[in-house]
């Protein structure tokens, strides 16, 4: 009888061992190998805010982390409302892992990320509050180029007077706008500034007028954040370009830019979301403004190689070693996000 007994239990131990092998609750579940990101332009690709973010997402993209097949849909420029109302769309269709607000939409995010809590929010720049939980808040600073930028500026202008045509006078464009005046007064201590803003993420007119407004003073170099370059060619003047490399703009006047590189911020972003989606870590998006600089691989400087003859061999060595110090951490570039406009 024990022997029955004994053979009928090898029996199920058997057919249980043979369950828990099948059963699929059991098994190892898969890791994802597909991420779907929509995302909420602010200004249009044209623009380098938006453009810039494409751009690094094509490179993350071909980089495959964690073994991901990366897609995005994005918008048209959108605000307010329309941007919530998208937000909702994409939140609601199922097909989106992480929804990019690439601007100032915490307002919206506050509305759908309770509702949604699966969905990892990303909102980006100054003007935003920092929700925690699933929104993270992206910043980025290119003040360090900026400074460069500005230093040879000081070196190279021969009236004195530079020039700067910002967006508007927020915390993350006045940065860069101070910065490039820093870096020119600390190669020229003699400069004069003039600078404007346009009121508006992208309207190319406007930068036009307020470009030639400021080359009838005298202004020899402008800092141009706002990618109109038509009046510097007619001028037959050099310019900088900002956030992303535009010497294809306008290869005759942009002598170098300020670059953003979002891949670094891209890739923390699905980092994050990967420990959620595969290790079950709750999301911990940060409620403090997050910047990555330019040894961190937050930014960088482009010059243009067809121009580097307008600048001297001295010049040139000197912000190369200017450059090496700032990558190294032996010189902090000074952070100023005052108004820009009041003089200095």
């Amino acid at each position: 009888m024990f022997t029955q007994i004994a053979r009928r239990l090898a029996a199920l131990g058997a057919l249980m061992l043979a369950f828990v092998i099948a059963s699929p609750e059991r098994s190892e579940a898969a890791d994802p190998d597909k991420l779907n990101i929509a995302v909420i332009l602010s200004a249009g690709i044209d623009s380098a805010w938006d453009g810039t973010l494409i751009e690094a997402f094509e490179r993350v993209k071909a980089a495959k982390p964690h073994g991901l097949d990366i897609t995005w849909k994005y918008t048209d420029p959108l605000w307010g409302d329309d941007a919530g109302d998208a937000m909702r769309l994409f939140a609601e269709s199922g097909a989106y892992d992480i929804i990019w607000a690439h601007s100032t939409y915490s307002d919206q995010v506050k509305k759908l990320r309770e509702e949604f809590p699966e969905i990892l929010f990303v909102v980006v720049g100054s003007g935003n509050e920092g929700l925690g939980g699933n929104q993270y808040w992206v910043y980025k600073r290119v003040h360090e180029p900026a400074y460069l930028l500005g230093y040879a500026a000081g070196k190279l202008s021969k009236s004195n007077r530079l020039g700067a045509v910002g967006t508007f006078p927020a915390d993350d464009v006045n940065d860069e706008i101070n910065a490039f005046f820093a870096g020119a007064k600390a190669a020229n201590p003699t400069v004069e500034r003039s600078v404007a803003f346009i009121e508006s993420w992208y309207d190319p007119a406007k930068a036009g007028e307020y470009t030639n407004a400021q080359i009838a003073t005298g202004v020899d170099l402008i800092f141009q954040l706002t990618g109109n370059f038509k009046p510097c060619e007619e001028a037959k003047i050099l310019c900088f370009g900002n956030f992303q490399d535009q010497r294809a703009f306008s290869p005759t006047t942009v002598l170098s830019s300020a670059v953003a590189m979002w891949d670094p911020d891209v890739k923390w972003i699905v980092d994050e979301w990967w420990a959620h989606k595969v290790e079950s870590k709750p999301y911990a998006g940060n409620t403090e403004k997050r910047w990555l600089s330019m040894k961190d691989g937050g930014s960088v400087i482009t010059p243009n190689p067809d121009l580097q003859a307008a600048v001297p061999e001295a010049v040139q060595a000197e912000l190369e070693e200017l450059k090496a110090k700032i990558m190294a951490g032996s010189f902090e570039v000074p952070l100023d996000v005052s108004d820009p406009k009041v003089a200095k």
